[in-house]
């Protein structure tokens, strides 16, 4: 099992969320509905026909939650802002309550010694963009971001120094565009593909608008989710399938961003959304890359929109409770081959399973596979690391258990249990495990 002497000594050890996943509150002080309000509430899209208007109501109990992270020796929090909270309408007249609650988190935060890391987007775009046509298939959201992110380093730039644009924008243009599963559930792929180009293009609107505003010194990234694909057969058919969805998937969202310049494949699918100076409007050099990954994907040749169909992990390969293959090994792949191919600094910043595992008869939560899980791809880490990679923290998915978008409820992320009825937290045999490494560092 991995140590803390594994590990260098200013390793970053932390945990991360998501607004919509946790906050609550969501028609409180101001706040107005982001597309996923919309869309949970919609019959049929959520199963159990769940909903985050409570979630973990952390917009209450966030003091709660610090003290969870502070007494387990994270020293650092990845959490997203409702850009709804603050802006009702994306733009315009601004919600000063809703900043005042994010005011409030970063000083709980530093008040115990955690860092604040903050993510500009994780998903829940204003649902009033999006009715009014100035959502991500529009070109005109670009100056929108970009004035939401210096709105946010104007009210917190003195206090928070990492900061990131999006979190996993390849996985949410594709569901909530592409494949139609997310909100705002839309599947048509030149609608993806407006989708991909226009946050990409957001990306660097906001990292330049950032980089005025924020004092000398911030570090600001980017947290895409990548994976190897892997075809699901030996055909030819299938390993040509494996290679689009590399490009779309890993690629289309990430090469930009961290390279300045769209993949062949991407770029051809493109056309003429890319216009002569984009690739030099998306690309700003970055201080850090946020690597989330779960699984390798598999792949399979089908004759639909994008000629590529994911498939289940192999028979027999050990799978979490989202059908998730379990493998380590394709963990220390994807890290060795994001640090090299971008070369930035690594961290973290998700990972983790999903079981249904609830309280003992003691009140106890032992989340066995999750420990096995987090110490194997920990073990992954530090052989990746052996082979070069510039991986420098862990932040863990998730704090909190929490809303699993379109899964409702049903699966729990969390190294913290949460009763959804009575809203009790209950530290699980995982958060002790994580604890264990986190609170024997120098700065825990």
């Amino acid at each position: 099992m991995v140590t803390r002497s594994d590990f260098p000594e200013d390793f970053v050890w932390g945990a991360s969320t998501a607004s919509y996943q946790i906050e609550g509150a969501h028609d409180e002080d101001g706040r107005a509905p982001s597309i996923w309000d919309a869309f949970s509430h919609t019959p049929g899209k959520v199963i159990g026909g769940a909903t985050g208007d409570v979630a973990c109501d952390h917009y209450h109990r966030y003091k709660e939650d610090v003290a969870l992270m502070r007494q387990a020796g994270f020293t650092a929090y990845r959490f997203s802002v409702s850009w709804s909270r603050i802006l009702p309408e994306g733009h315009g007249a601004v919600n000063a309550a809703g900043l005042d609650f994010y005011d409030r988190l970063v000083d709980e935060l530093l008040a115990n010694n955690i860092a604040p890391w903050l993510c500009l987007y994780h998903w829940d775009l204003p649902l009033a963009l999006h009715e009014n046509g100035l959502g991500w298939t529009s070109r005109e959201i670009v100056p929108l971001f970009a004035d939401y992110a210096g709105l946010l380093a104007d009210r917190l730039g003195d206090r928070v120094t990492h900061w990131a644009t999006f979190n996993e924008p390849n996985m949410f243009t594709m569901l909530g565009y592409g494949a139609g599963v997310h909100a705002p559930g839309i599947r048509d792929r030149d609608r993806w593909l407006d989708a991909v180009h226009h946050v990409n293009l957001s990306h660097g609107a906001a990292v330049r608008r950032l980089r005025d505003q924020l004092p000398r010194g911030a570090q600001i990234g980017s947290v895409p989710n990548l994976q190897p694909v892997r075809p699901a057969s030996d055909n030819d058919q299938d390993k040509e399938a494996a290679a689009k969805m590399d490009a779309v998937m890993n690629r289309a969202t990430a090469d930009p961003v961290f390279l300045g310049k769209y993949d062949p494949l991407t770029r051809e699918w493109m056309g003429d959304r890319i216009r002569p100076d984009d690739e030099a409007a998306i690309f700003e050099p970055l201080d850090w890359l946020g690597l989330n990954h779960y699984s390798p994907h598999y792949a399979a040749a089908r004759a639909n929109m994008f000629g590529f169909r994911s498939m289940g992990p192999p028979e027999g390969a050990e799978k979490t409770l989202m059908g998730w293959h379990v493998a380590p090994d394709a963990f220390r792949e994807i890290l060795v081959e994001t640090s090299k191919r971008y070369e930035v600094p690594v961290y973290v910043t998700e990972n983790g399973m999903a079981d249904d595992v609830e309280p003992d008869s003691q009140g106890q939560v032992k989340d066995d596979a999750r420990i096995s899980y987090l110490d194997r791809y920990l073990g992954a880490l530090l052989e990746a690391r052996a082979e070069g990679a510039d991986i420098r923290g862990y932040l863990v998915w998730s704090m909190l258990d929490n809303f699993e978008w379109a899964m409702g409820y049903g699966p729990r992320f969390g190294v913290v249990h949460v009763d959804y009825a009575t809203q009790v937290r209950t530290p699980k045999a995982s958060y002790h495990f994580l604890a264990a490494l986190a609170r024997a560092s120098p700065n825990a």
